[in-house]
């Protein structure tokens, strides 16, 4: 388990506020777990839509496995569907109609019994104010941790 990689989707935490997280199990081909194991997928346009009460992620990128046999290759960006229980998934419906709040794929790993899992976040929407504030604080954040290193050379 070495050399498994976790996939994240920094873009989106800078766009959105997570309200709340959820660990979905995801529906995968052979040769797209083995291309994820490899670190060669992509998060960045990737959205969750509801059709017929299911969840199904969007627009994921998961390359061409190179070894694949030609029966098992499948399209990069297809839909593929995202397994959670009824009762969050009931919920997560409930709050995406209501409130006009999205649920974005945030990250891409393995449990610990070498599922692929992926985490998604039902969020909201940033302003451009929001997003200053979060870059400012990231900055000042650097900023005190570069000068408590400096420091700590210096002792």
């Amino acid at each position: 388990m070495g050399n498994t990689k976790e996939i994240v989707n920094r873009r989106a935490s800078h766009e959105f506020q997570f309200l709340s997280n959820f660990e979905a199990g995801i529906v995968l081909g052979g040769s797209e777990l083995k291309s994820i194991r490899a670190g060669h997928a992509g998060l960045t346009d990737a959205y969750c839509i509801f059709v017929n009460g299911e969840l199904w992620v969007k627009s994921l990128y998961i390359k061409e496995y190179e070894n694949a046999n030609a029966y098992s290759v499948r399209p990069s960006r297809r839909d593929r569907k995202l397994l959670l229980h009824k009762s969050e998934l009931r919920k997560l419906e409930k709050r995406v109609k209501e409130k006009g709040l999205s649920i974005v794929p945030y990250k891409i790993y393995f449990s610990d019994r070498n599922f692929v899992k992926i985490e998604i976040a039902l969020a909201q929407g940033k302003k451009s104010f929001d997003k200053r504030e979060s870059i400012k604080e990231k900055d000042s954040k650097r900023d005190i941790d570069r000068m408590m290193k400096s420091k700590g050379r210096l002792s």
